[in-house]
């Protein structure tokens, strides 16, 4: 036993470690769908840490009930927290007063300026997921969105109040996400981890921010 622990004893203790911090600190993630595009794509892979602290403009994956009522796994922006007022006046943020720049959204908000968002979406391939009339449906939202983040009836102007408690999440690509402004805000629960690193396609590794 003695001659096994020394040589094996430090490879047992890296792989328990391991497995442990696989079950308690981080986990994989499959980025499903075009709601953070362009900050995230579709089939991107991340690593999601459970323990870490949720901040303002965090990317974080989160429980969600689809429209059947089964529970899904998302990815999103922290906008607002608990107790925050949040108002949106033709793309400008402005939270308890104060205004923000969301830098991670200029692309495409200069694209749905420009009348190219419209040709970004008509792009998407289809899948099984995502059907040609989806995607004809996302050309139409791009071609009429009076701004790139409105309220569900499409209102550019719109205020609101984070519960305590809450969270509320938006994805990067606001003019077809369905998040909290269509859910409601997010318990702490709900919210599985903070998005790190990016660890797919291999071109792309990164940190997020």
């Amino acid at each position: 036993m003695k001659t096994f622990l020394k040589e094996w004893g430090v490879f047992i203790v890296i792989v328990a470690l391991a497995i442990l911090s696989r079950i308690f600190i981080w986990q994989p993630v499959l980025v499903d769908g075009h709601s953070m595009d362009p900050t995230l794509a579709d089939r991107e892979r991340l690593i999601v840490v459970r323990t870490a602290p949720i901040q303002r403009f965090d990317i974080v994956i989160a429980n969600e009930k689809d429209t059947n009522g089964e529970t899904k796994q998302v990815v999103k922006r922290v906008i607002g927290l608990p107790g925050d007022t949040l108002k949106f006046d033709h793309d400008q943020l402005t939270i308890n007063g104060k205004i923000y720049n969301e830098p991670y959204l200029a692309n495409f908000q200069a694209q749905l300026k420009d009348g190219t968002l419209a040709k970004t979406y008509a792009a998407y391939p289809p899948t099984s997921e995502l059907s040609k009339s989806q995607i004809d449906y996302f050309v139409q939202l791009a071609q009429h969105a009076q701004a790139f983040t409105t309220d569900t009836k499409g209102n550019p102007v719109f205020e609101v109040k984070v519960p305590k408690g809450k969270y509320y999440l938006l994805g990067d690509n606001r003019v077809l996400s369905r998040d909290s402004r269509a859910v409601g805000s997010f318990s702490r629960s709900d919210i599985i981890g903070d998005a790190k690193l990016r660890i797919w396609p291999l071109n792309k590794i990164s940190f997020l921010n």
